[in-house]
């Protein structure tokens, strides 16, 4: 994959949206930390790392470092290496609007240039001389005495007075607890943390799950499998994959005129905004949904017993609409079987599914997707009372304005809380973040100020509004299924944003000084 294309004065926010204040570059005579002290520190060298890098050179912030717990940029695109891996989003939207890349090989990106492309953009940007990895944040603590951020890595002590958390949802595998798995003799696999020495042709192979990861694992190892085994707790809702390769031609006409790039990125941003319609219960995009995947699993499954337990009953957006054209393919074949329950226990290399089934295998994949609700690094950055992120979190907390918890000074929250989307892409909620912390960081140098945290009052008025915008959509209704969109300690919807990706931008793509207490 060729570099990206570096569009010099593109802001970082899409071309629909109003110019923010930090598209002009200024020199804040700052220069690249060489030690372990930077004024921004942000963690994770993934989509949101790499966009804030890029946004915060592009304004002329220099005294800023990322520290990464991967040895390479590119995060849960370098952790996930599973057969098959691909993005659901299309490769033009899944994109930094300020590094736009002509080279894609198709309409949807595949993991391993995906995680390349971040690589080229992150070296692009100039990030190189900023970044720190194999630096796991083991501990953040906030010193209010010396409005510091204090962060334990196994690299030593490092110190900053903005500590910006950009490790995303899609980070930490969640493993289920089930009975007797710990004894089984074969080998067990996480999708998120594939092991790609492990061959799996010729043997007996279970997929646990039906989600995301699920239906892209399925049909790249049934064939290689002498038998796979699915097991289904819930069926999914999956829309046809418009997944044509890029010719040469255009890839050329890409490269000459960017603007075709952006163009062909803003179509499927509306396309996509479309089907938020689906999530407010609107009946005639629930009517367009239903007939859309349920017309696409009769026209590829061909036995009539196998069409029903894959069809879905629950209300269409309850859980994530998938996208796929090989999935449903793969239960035409004489080596798979589809077990309708969940994975109950496993006695031996016995799996016994919920309905009393009982499975020889020889390797489980466990599809069974992430800590969303509850990351583990919630649990290590404490503030000056000793509490901790996932303290606050277990209690319903939410950041005012996706941005910032009230009772972390300077902490800024990227890709967390509410910011997840079942309709759209992420990148857009990362950039429309991106550009309020850095306008955050321009209001500081321009004021002198030095400690930000949200007023009682809008953290109050945006969690108010937070709960109230998300009753009647498709994820808090009895909708008739549960998805890792709700954190199940406080029934709250935590991982989604309850709005269209538009409204995202308006409401928290810049910083507005009224929300903030200073110091």
């Amino acid at each position: 994959m060729s570099t990206p294309i570096k569009v010099p004065h593109m802001s970082g926010v899409d071309s629909f949206t109003p110019d923010p204040k930090f598209i002009t570059e200024v020199d804040f005579g700052e220069s690249v930390p060489t030690g372990n002290h930077a004024e921004v520190i942000i963690t994770g060298g993934g989509f949101s790392g790499i966009c804030l890098g890029g946004l915060l050179r592009r304004r002329g912030h220099r005294d800023f470092l990322i520290i990464d717990r991967n040895e390479d940029w590119g995060g849960c695109w370098l952790d996930n290496k599973y057969p098959g891996v691909a993005c659901d989003v299309p490769s033009h939207l899944y994109s930094l609007s300020f590094e736009l890349n002509p080279d894609w090989s198709h309409a949807y990106g595949r993991g391993a240039e995906i995680c390349e492309y971040l690589k080229a953009a992150a070296h692009n940007e100039e990030l190189d001389e900023h970044y720190r990895p194999s630096t796991t944040m083991e501990e953040a603590t906030w010193d209010a005495e010396n409005n510091l951020w204090h962060i334990q890595t196994p690299k030593g002590e490092y110190t900053c007075h903005f500590l910006v958390s950009g490790s995303g949802h899609l980070v930490d595998p969640k493993i289920p607890d089930i009975p007797g798995i710990d004894g089984f003799p074969g080998m067990i696999l996480h999708s998120a943390r594939w092991d790609t020495s492990v061959d799996l042709t010729g043997k007996r192979v279970a997929v646990i799950g039906t989600g995301a990861s699920s239906i892209q694992v399925t049909p790249a190892v049934a064939p290689m499998a002498e038998q796979l085994i699915v097991f289904q707790r819930t069926p999914a809702y999956i829309m046809p994959r418009i997944d044509p390769a890029y010719s040469e031609t255009k890839k050329k006409t890409y490269r000459r005129h960017p603007d075709e790039m952006q163009r062909e990125r803003d179509d499927h941003f509306w396309q996509a905004e479309a089907l938020y319609g689906a999530m407010r219960l609107i009946p005639a995009m629930q009517e367009h949904v239903k007939k859309l995947t349920l017309n696409h699993l009769d026209s590829l499954v061909e036995d009539p017993k196998i069409r029903q337990l894959l069809t879905p009953t629950y209300t269409p957006g309850c859980k994530r609409i998938l996208i796929s054209d090989e999935y449903f393919k793969a239960f035409n074949r004489a080596n798979v079987t589809l077990e309708p329950s969940a994975l109950a226990s496993v006695e031996g290399s016995t799996l016994v599914s919920a309905n009393g089934e009982h499975y020889e295998v020889d390797a489980v994949i466990l599809c069974t997707g992430f800590t969303v609700s509850q990351p583990i690094y919630a649990a290590h950055v404490r503030n000056e009372k000793g509490e901790t992120l996932a303290d606050v979190w277990g209690k319903g907390g939410a950041p005012t304005h996706t941005l910032a918890q009230r009772g972390f000074p300077n902490l800024f929250t990227v890709n967390a809380r509410n910011t997840g989307l079942g309709h759209n892409s992420s990148v857009h909620i990362i950039e429309s973040q991106a550009a309020a912390v850095v306008q955050a960081l321009d209001y500081c140098h321009d004021t002198g100020r030095t400690v930000l945290e949200p007023t009682a009052e809008a953290d109050k008025a945006w969690n108010d509004w937070l709960r109230e915008w998300s009753r009647d959509t498709v994820w808090t209704s009895d909708g008739g299924c549960s998805a890792w969109y709700v954190d199940d300690r406080t029934g709250q919807l935590t991982a989604i944003w309850p709005d269209y990706a538009y409204d995202f931008r308006v409401q928290n793509g810049h910083f507005d000084p009224a929300w903030f207490d200073m110091g």
